[in-house]
């Protein structure tokens, strides 16, 4: 039995944080969470900013950023030890073709499948289908245009895939290592 007399002691506004996007089904947007903690926008992508460093040292849990979204998800250092325990088969691998086109879609979304394409040398059809099944790419909408192309991005399940934390993450295009025996490599691709 508690004390009626005792005062409950008001959370700060990064553990309410925390407890929500644990409970969150889905990834959640600033608007709503300061809808919900009666905030400002602004002091809760201050709490977030800080909740982010705190859970980026050592710790189980990261929060992802996408498309304007939050989540907690687990460290990607941690995924052979929660794939053992959930009995799932480690992480399947990625063809070198499935690779390059994730590539160009992380850097040059939202981009069509000619697009791709032109910058890989062949058809991607078969290769951007595969990851559309994996649920690593994602139809973002339509090209305005001759025949209204496509438009693909990145999906939160790529960022949780490769353990990143959202798309800044990636390193910059311009220190982007090219693949060896690339068109790119050659020089061919320059900007």
């Amino acid at each position: 039995m508690t004390d009626q007399s005792q005062q409950i002691v008001p959370l700060d506004l990064e553990a309410c944080l925390e407890g929500l996007l644990f409970v969150a089904a889905a990834p959640v947007t600033v608007a709503q969470l300061a809808e919900v903690l009666d905030c400002k926008t602004h002091d809760i992508e201050e709490s977030l900013q800080k909740l982010d460093r705190t859970l980026t040292h050592g710790r189980g849990i990261r929060l992802q950023w996408h498309a304007g979204k939050v989540q907690l998800t687990t460290s990607p250092y941690i995924a052979q030890v929660i794939e053992k325990f959930l009995g799932l088969e480690t992480t399947s691998r990625l063809t070198r073709p499935a690779l390059e086109t994730l590539a160009i879609i992380a850097y040059r979304q939202p981009v069509t499948r000619p697009g791709i394409d032109a910058i890989r040398g062949v058809n991607s059809d078969g290769v951007l289908k595969n990851l559309l099944n994996k649920g690593l790419v994602q139809e973002v909408g339509r090209m305005d245009g001759p025949g209204r192309p496509i438009l693909y991005g990145t999906t939160v399940e790529f960022l949780q895939y490769f353990g990143l934390t959202s798309l800044t993450s990636l390193p910059p295009y311009e220190n982007a290592v090219p693949i060896p025996g690339s068109e790119e490599a050659n020089g061919l691709l320059e900007d």
